[in-house]
């Protein structure tokens, strides 16, 4: 049974997002971690093709007791980030990104109010752009992260 005092989030009605495949979600110039579980370093190694110990030392490192994706010199990108003189920017690993990947822009953090919100959609073209999102779908996506 609902609270009588249970208010609905400030997105009850839902968001709009639409991945621009921009990588700024993934880009510096602050540092950033993306948390991975061992089981999700040991996908990421299988997709890439390398051997897991390979996968600890190139691309994983260790912050207080938990495991985060490295990042590229200089610029602060995530090291799967495609830097654009490739001709395309996007993630060398999409198949198999961390649930924080997955989750963005439905983080904590961009979810607190409507100001949270609109601050992330300046980094962030594909924010209310393209299908909208219902509540159910935005709690679901913001459960999976771990900021």
């Amino acid at each position: 049974m609902p609270s009588l005092f249970h208010k609905p989030p400030w997105y009850a009605a839902g968001l709009a997002f639409e991945c621009a495949r921009c990588g700024r979600c993934c880009s510096g110039p602050e540092e950033g971690y993306v948390w991975v579980t061992e089981g999700q370093v040991r996908a990421i190694a299988e997709h890439i093709g390398i051997c897991l110990d390979e996968m600890y030392v190139r691309y994983v490192r260790n912050v207080n007791g938990r495991y985060s994706l490295t990042e590229r010199s200089p610029g602060r990108n995530c090291v799967f980030l495609e830097p654009p003189d490739r001709g395309t920017r996007g993630c060398r690993i999409y198949a198999v990104r961390p649930p924080q990947c997955r989750s963005w822009p439905f983080w904590n953090a961009n979810l607190r109010d409507p100001a949270s919100w609109a601050l992330a959609a300046l980094r962030c073209p594909g924010i209310n752009r393209g299908r909208r999102f219902n509540c159910d779908e935005i709690e679901a996506r913001r459960r999976g992260t771990t900021e």
